[in-house]
């Protein structure tokens, strides 16, 4: 029937995994009571949702593998796809923190004007998330981006923050990907310039900032940096900051001169590309951080991708063709560990016959207190003498024994006479 293990039913099951990666295990345990009346442990509720979530990891890595080798034909993608990477902290057991990187894929859509400006948005967005080092995300992340047609789309978008590894996540996926730099990101930077020299917080910071903000969008990221650097000139030359504000301004005109192809915003608007990384770090929030940062939690290191797979699954709208596959891969991987323990038990048993003692051999190992003309229960037997060496002896008590007699009389014989 395809079952899986213990006492559950194939759709609730199904219930305990998507809702386990929706809420706290402790708040399943009531839905279930609730809901079904059905009482279970939060323990149990904890093992079935991430045995589900290991099942899906592994196939999502088999996937990927199978796709580096066999490098299928990619499917149709769309005119205008955008794709931004971000990565966010989350705690784990022993007061550490693990980064869990973050693909976000969706579509560009029309533009729309909100509050006399023109802003464009992505919709149909999908997540791929895990806890690992940035190389190997790059290279499982290939799950998502050839179900997305990332490879064939028309145009690719890549609106990221300046990390070195999200430039080389885009590198691999689309290199031809048009490179902009979160707007608000480019922002901050701007803004720092503008505290140091008019103060945190102050009124003309605001109105500097405001000013400069419309400017890197609607015009060009030179005339910014022309701005920034007549800034640090009278600064250094008036003298109006220590070492520590001189140093913030010239690593913030550094950082934007170095990626000034990548703000040139107005021209981005113009093609109707969004110049904002928000779906991505909607993402962290949405994915990871709803589920694995909420009060008082902290992870074991194992048991974060499982979530995150789940997570990623339900987030991104396919749980209905998610779930049959981690189905299957759990009936797998139960079948795997049934033959394993099955092998590993034969092969006790070979070792252990192997330690008796075998017909034919010179000597004879006789228990402790028996003498010297009995071997184990059996007569003193020669190989050969076709007497069986686990019968008894004729004369053994337990032949004399109610117990013993009772497995050599007939039905309805009563019990034989005492010795």
């Amino acid at each position: 029937m395809d079952l899986l293990p213990g006492t559950l039913t194939p759709s609730l099951q199904e219930y305990v995994t998507r809702v386990g990666a929706k809420l706290p295990f402790a708040q399943v345990v009531e839905e279930l009571r609730l809901t079904f009346r059905v009482v279970m442990s939060e323990p149990t509720v904890r093992r079935h949702t991430e045995a589900a979530g290991e099942a899906y990891v592994a196939v999502q890595t088999a996937e990927a593998a199978a796709l580096e080798r066999d490098a299928p034909p990619a499917p149709a993608g769309p005119a205008v796809q955008q794709m931004s990477v971000d990565g966010c902290m989350v705690p784990l057991v022993g007061k550490e923190w693990g980064e869990v990187r973050t693909v976000a894929i969706g579509v560009v859509g029309e533009p729309v004007e909100r509050n006399g400006e023109w802003e464009v948005h992505s919709d149909q967005v999908s997540y791929f998330s895990r806890l690992c080092d940035a190389e190997t995300f790059t290279r499982l992340a290939v799950v998502e981006t050839h179900r997305r047609g990332t490879e064939t789309a028309q145009t690719v978008v890549g609106v990221v923050d300046g990390a070195e590894w999200e430039q080389g996540f885009l590198d691999m996926h689309r290199p031809d990907a048009v490179r902009i730099l979160d707007f608000p990101h480019a922002a901050g930077y701007v803004a720092t310039v503008g505290q140091v020299v008019h103060g945190q917080g102050t009124e003309a910071a605001a109105a500097w900032l405001a000013e400069e903000r419309h400017k890197l969008k609607h015009e060009t990221p030179e005339a910014v940096l022309a701005d920034l650097r007549c800034m640090q000139e009278g600064v250094q030359a008036g003298g109006k900051a220590d070492a520590a504000g001189l140093a913030a301004i010239e690593d913030s005109i550094r950082y934007l001169d170095k990626r000034t192809a990548q703000m040139r915003y107005a021209q981005f608007q113009a093609a109707g590309y969004p110049i904002g990384s928000g779906m991505v770090e909607s993402g962290n929030k949405v994915v990871v951080e709803a589920r694995l940062k909420g009060a008082g939690m902290h992870w074991a290191g194992d048991h974060v991708n499982p979530m995150l797979a789940l997570r990623t699954a339900v987030c991104s709208g396919r749980w209905e063709e998610t779930w049959p596959a981690i189905y299957r891969q759990r009936r797998a991987m139960v079948q795997e560990q049934r033959t394993t323990r099955g092998c590993a038990g034969h092969r006790a048993g070979q070792t252990a016959a192997d330690q008796l003692p075998k017909p034919g051999l010179s000597g004879t190992i006789r228990p402790r207190g028996l003498p010297a003309g009995r071997v184990g229960l059996g007569d003193s037997t020669t190989p050969g003498d076709g007497r069986d060496p686990r019968r008894p002896a004729p004369d053994h008590p337990w032949r004399h024994a109610p117990i013993g007699q009772a497995r050599y009389r007939s039905p309805g014989q009563g019990c034989p006479p005492k010795p």
